[in-house]
């Protein structure tokens, strides 16, 4: 199998990125693995679209993901610039909103040649349309209200001053973004400060003004869906918990939060079944849910991180699965040629 990671820059992966595991993975099950920034790929002149990428030396076997990234950077790894069109799969890893403020043109690059590459036969996971209707958190709104804290999307002050006075506590977010940027806690005693808060959200674009689930104070999970499914392995699901540390309201790994074991409960699973339907529609392989109790915080479609830290817990080694799940849809489209659409593909 032939297949290509796009990530927003190769040079600034690290050894625990779930992509940089992803791509070790292929590489160790023997198949040709490819890593490609968003400002690597081209449309050349005779309709095909191809990429300079960085890849390990086909034939080494590297023992972990620092020796792999390590290769792949290094003299022994190779530089060449490969037809995309040629490929079995591409990946699309990268992050729009790690872009949105200094490169802006690289938000929505990715999805853009992807949706070439699936002319000639590319499977293309996720899927490009699915994906360019997730360009900002406003798609996490089409989802079941039943699975969604109430919500106020805004630019309006008046407007997401009236929602923080209706709540005991809210939260307010960029619509861009991630990552715990500019997250704001809001309570009664800050009401007198709000003007200054929503100031420092609203630089970037629109107000998110969200219901605060109080079990956000235990952190939250994420689970992971392939398929459409949870990811489940010899009864273990990928899954972890985020916890928050000290008095950040934030879970965010690089925002403080710490790990933990996650146990995944009937109230989980019932949430992963009643998004399904929609996952599937939009052709999402691999998906990442954020759920703080009974609710979902958010839905990780572009670069879901974290299977390491899934394993960390459970000792199972879900990029093994994941790439397998990869290889079977390369199997059916050699059985099947394209009697499938793309969409239908990411989650066969």
């Amino acid at each position: 199998m032939r297949i290509g990671f796009v990530v927003n820059d190769v040079m600034t992966e690290t050894p625990n990125f779930t992509t940089v595991r992803l791509a070790h993975e292929a590489h160790k099950q023997g198949h040709e693995a490819y890593l490609i920034g968003v400002g690597d790929i081209a449309y050349d002149p005779d309709e095909l679209v191809r990429a300079r990428a960085r890849h390990a030396p086909f034939a080494k076997k590297c023992k972990t993901t620092q020796t792999y990234l390590a290769d792949v950077w290094g003299k022994r790894g190779g530089k060449q610039r490969v037809t995309v069109d040629e490929l079995d799969v591409l990946m699309l890893r990268n992050v729009p909103s790690d872009d949105y403020i200094n490169r802006p043109w690289a938000t929505n690059i990715a999805a853009e040649f992807g949706r070439l590459a699936m002319r000639h036969g590319v499977i293309v996971v996720n899927d490009p349309n699915g994906l360019a209707k997730a360009s900002s958190k406003m798609y996490f709104q089409l989802f079941p209200e039943e699975v969604r804290p109430r919500t106020l999307i805004s630019r309006d002050r008046d407007e997401l001053k009236a929602f923080a006075r209706e709540e005991d506590r809210c939260v307010l977010k960029p619509l861009q973004g991630s990552g715990g940027a500019s997250v704001f806690l809001v309570e009664k005693r800050d009401i007198p400060n709000l003007n200054q808060m929503i100031d420092a959200v609203s630089r970037d674009g629109y107000v998110i003004a969200q219901e605060y689930l109080p079990a956000a104070q235990d952190g939250d999970m994420r689970l992971f869906v392939m398929n459409g499914r949870p990811l489940r392995v010899r009864g273990k699901y990928a899954a972890f918990r985020r916890v928050r540390s000290g008095g950040d309201m934030r879970s965010n790994i690089h925002a403080g939060g710490k790990l933990a074991a996650a146990e995944v409960t009937e109230k989980d699973l019932k949430i992963a079944e009643i998004v399904r339907p929609k996952l599937v529609q939009d052709g999402m392989f691999l998906v990442g849910l954020d759920i703080v109790g009974h609710k979902l915080m958010e839905i990780n479609v572009f670069s879901p991180g974290g299977l390491g830290s899934a394993q960390k817990f459970t000792k199972v080694n879900f990029n093994k699965y994941v790439i397998g799940a990869l290889e079977r849809k390369v199997e059916y489209m050699q059985y099947y040629g394209r009697n499938f659409d793309n969409v239908q593909m990411c989650t066969l």
